[in-house]
């Protein structure tokens, strides 16, 4: 591929998605011009106009649901489907058409990903499509609409021949990063680079910051980058040290994947309305909580995003199919939007708190494994409390769009303000960010620039230490398997694009089915390549099982050395190299259960 003529930073968000991009032929020390696409979607039927945010909703209409030209896209007349605006408020009156939080089912390890299975609990008769394909679909509108605005006249200009960083939150593990890519390659994106979502907020507050972004920090600093999207809460840290006279910026720690976030904001926003409206003991179906669920969606965005909104409307549809019959409306004020979002979701407590677990149920619905807590700050001291040193940060980076609202963020700080001991001198003091929904992509577009030499760079790498499975080489015992040890082949840290080599000799059979646990830790973060754990199961953690057949006769046990690399999309290769023929290699590449290892 030629020399790309721009850098495009998607954040392909659990809401909403958004495009950055800059040029590649910025000079060494010149200051990128980051620009925002206006991407052109469907804001109404058969309405075709450019907004920076595209909703990350796909709309899968009936027969009779949207006019037989209501899908046209200036690229493809023969639409079926929709996504952006006017996906999601058309699907808001049929929500049993709609994909929602797509983002969020990538790393559900309850269900196949690559099945159709959204819209969840839709009706046999409605179409369905698989997390994987609903991601691509985005992604696929994202690809068109910059073709169409950006290379309509040169084919060179294509997406698919620029630099493209996507954005993926720091917690998804290498499960779920590769199914991003997969959704990115299925929409015709095969050579894309990862970035965790957290690191982009971070990069985007350099960008705006310019040179005076050392002014904001300094040596000594621990900065805890507060993530709170539409479906996840993601929370890093990142600590300032200082080398030769110049701040180095270094991720240290990256906290476990949380799914609760905006959508679980706007289902209390939905209770609450319905608790106001009807006397107790009346309830909504499902179709109807869903519509009521969108709708204070809108409310909720809307309030935020505008300091001068006191309230906005909202409607609860009638029973049954009816939209017309029973139809109710009221209001959501800011007051009560704030009240719900600040009692419920950031309440005060100790630092030693831990988030609560509910009580198993022997039986429970596989939709998105929501946590059982909802209090975010409960999340934030639990995942401050298990750093080693427990030490505090000494600011903090917003992002996300409940950000928006000033009260949220100083309840944040308020919270983590208390759990500094009333004889230090240490503050919590909040690093500026001028834009909450549209900094992600802005900083993977500026991460590219920076990993060009243009730009700080945040130094950063694997998100956990890795391991794989090992059988303990122990006397059999009837109606006991072997012991199961944990071998480290990628420690945290480890930087994309880098290789290790394990010389230490294990055992490969080849030739018949056979299973390869893989296992991280977001806790052992100074193990490293070769350190084998006999008892694990506090502090490492299963990921998935790939169950395949290596190419070999049948049986037969092949001594072999590992070699890892750390891919630059964020996943592991890990090569099973013949002691005795070196041109003998076996990979395994940790991704889908369904997609054999080669």
């Amino acid at each position: 591929m030629s020399d790309p003529t721009y850098i495009i930073g998607i954040d392909l968000g659990t809401t909403n998605s958004v495009v950055a991009y800059t040029e590649t032929n910025i000079k060494k020390g010149q200051k990128p011009d980051i620009h925002v696409l206006e991407i052109p979607q469907l804001v109404e039927a058969g309405a075709v106009e450019k907004r920076q945010v595209l909703p990350s909703f796909v709309l899968l209409p009936g027969k009779h649901d949207v006019s037989e030209d209501a899908l046209h896209l200036p690229w493809d007349k023969d639409s079926k489907i929709a996504t952006g605006e006017f996906a999601r408020e058309r699907g808001s009156e049929i929500p049993h058409h709609l994909i929602s939080s797509s983002k969020s089912w990538l790393c559900h390890t309850l269900v196949d990903r690559n099945k159709p299975i959204l819209p969840w609990e839709a009706p046999e008769e409605v179409s369905k499509i698989s997390p994987v394909e609903s991601a691509s679909i985005i992604l696929k509108h994202i690809r068109d609409a910059w073709n169409h605005t950006m290379a309509a006249d040169d084919e060179t200009l294509r997406m698919e021949s620029q630099d493209v960083l996507l954005t993926v939150p720091a917690s998804f593990d290498a499960v779920a990063r590769d199914l991003v890519v997969k959704s990115a390659e299925m929409a015709g994106l095969t050579n894309i680079t990862l970035l965790e979502e957290p690191q982009a907020a971070f990069y985007a507050w350099i960008e705006s910051s310019g040179d005076k972004w050392r002014d904001n920090i300094k040596k000594g600093d621990l900065a805890l980058v507060c993530d709170v999207g539409g479906g996840t809460s993601d929370f890093s840290l990142i600590n300032v040290t200082d080398e030769n006279g110049e701040l180095v910026l270094e991720r240290v720690a990256v906290g476990d994947h949380l799914l609760i976030g905006g959508d679980n904001m706007d289902l209390a926003l939905a209770y609450a309305v319905f608790r106001r409206m009807f006397q107790k003991g009346k309830r909504l179906d499902t179709w109807q909580m869903r519509a009521l669920w969108h709708s204070c969606r809108k409310a909720k965005e809307s309030i935020l995003a505008d300091p001068e909104m006191k309230d906005y409307p909202v409607t609860i549809l009638g029973g049954g199919r009816s939209v017309i019959g029973g139809t109710k409306k009221t209001k959501l004020s800011r007051k009560e939007i704030e009240t719900v979002i600040l009692n419920g979701f950031f309440p005060s407590c100790s630092k030693t708190v831990k988030p609560a677990v509910n009580k198993t149920v022997g039986i429970k619905e596989v939709g998105l494994s929501y946590e059982a807590d909802p209090a975010i700050t409960h999340h934030v001291a639990y995942f401050l409390n298990r750093q080693e040193n427990q030490k505090l940060p000494t600011t903090i980076l917003f992002n996300g769009g409940v950000m928006k609202s000033e009260s949220v963020r100083q309840q944040i700080v308020n919270v983590i303000s208390s759990w500094i001991k009333p004889s230090s001198k240490a503050t919590l003091r909040e690093i500026e960010t001028k834009d909450f929904d549209l900094s992600v992509a802005r900083g993977a577009a500026y991460y590219g620039m920076a990993r060009r030499g243009n730009g700080i760079r945040i130094r950063g790498g694997l998100n956990k230490a890795y391991y794989i499975g090992v059988a303990a080489s122990l006397p059999s015992v009837p109606g006991m398997p072997p012991p199961i040890k944990a071998l480290c082949v990628a420690p945290f840290g480890m930087e994309e694009g880098t290789s290790a080599t394990l010389d230490q000799e294990f055992v490969l059979v080849v030739g018949e089915p056979a299973k390869f646990d893989f296992l991280g830790s977001s806790l052992r973060l100074h193990d490293t390549v070769g350190t084998i754990i006999d008892d694990w199961e506090e502090e490492v953690e299963g990921i998935t099982t790939i169950e395949t057949t290596l190419d070999g006769e049948p049986g037969t046990p092949i001594p072999v050395t590992l070699e890892i690399k750390a891919t630059e999309i964020g996943t592991l290769e890990l090569w099973c190299v013949s002691r005795e023929n070196k041109k003998q290699r076996w990979k395994l590449e940790f991704n889908v259960r369904e997609k054999e290892s080669q």
